[in-house]
């Protein structure tokens, strides 16, 4: 399958409008947002586990990293709630699940492979530091190495915002609303842009929380895949 998976046009989906699809584990569906591959696929989705449901015993080859949206991701690692910011390098394995339901926002297959940084945040509890370039804007790094940094962005009601963006970028909307080329960005919307973009956004009246990814799309590719 290939979905939205050229990195040189700008996307938007508005997840409330995708139907949701079932997976090949009962309970767990997705909503696809973009996808290179079958069942092992360089992927970015939001995934709903039911309650009680759960995945089988698995490793990540290519990396996971994911976002707790609503409810408690669980694995053997932990109770994972919302808000939870998570990376799984490649070769990290798990069994994930949910006793009481959960969706997360999750990325597979877009790791440097040698990576084995695993990283585990509360984005709640984050400290944001004001953005001395952006009026409006204060953020927090989530994580940062050579090829792209990840950040959670707070913009204040009625902000303007501006970013160039040489390596392009991604935002997901995790609560508020905002307008960026047009499009009117609801929690959960999710914006891709393309190399050499700047994003233009204006922030709702009750301000908006995003979060970013930068700098990944000069190696958003097709990768060798391996058995998962």
């Amino acid at each position: 399958m290939d979905l939205n998976s050229d990195f040189s046009q700008r996307v938007v989906v508005h997840t409330d409008q995708i139907d949701w699809a079932a997976s090949p584990m009962r309970g767990v569906d997705r909503r696809m947002l973009d996808r290179i591959g079958d069942e092992v696929a360089r992927a970015t989705t939001i995934v709903r586990y039911a309650p009680d449901s759960h995945f089988s015993a698995h490793t990540h080859t290519g990396g996971e990293e994911f976002i707790v949206l609503e409810g408690v991701f669980q694995d053997e690692h932990g109770d994972f709630p919302v808000g939870t910011y998570v990376r799984n390098p490649p070769t990290s394995s798990h069994t994930p699940g949910s006793k009481d339901g959960c969706t997360i926002f999750v990325k597979l297959w877009q790791f440097d492979m040698d990576d084995r940084t695993a990283v585990t945040t509360d984005m709640n509890a984050l400290d944001f530091e004001p953005d001395t370039d952006r009026h409006g804007v204060r953020s927090a790094v989530l994580f940062r190495d050579g090829r792209e940094e990840v950040r959670v962005e707070a913009w204040e009601a009625g902000a303007s915002i501006e970013l160039d963006l040489p390596d392009g970028g991604e935002i997901l909307v995790l609560e508020g609303s905002a307008t960026e080329g047009g499009d009117d960005l609801e929690k959960h919307d999710w914006l891709r842009l393309p190399m050499g973009a700047t994003l233009r956004a204006d922030a709702g009246d009750n301000g908006t929380r995003v979060w970013m990814k930068l700098g990944h799309i000069p190696y958003a590719k097709k990768p060798d895949f391996a058995p998962d």
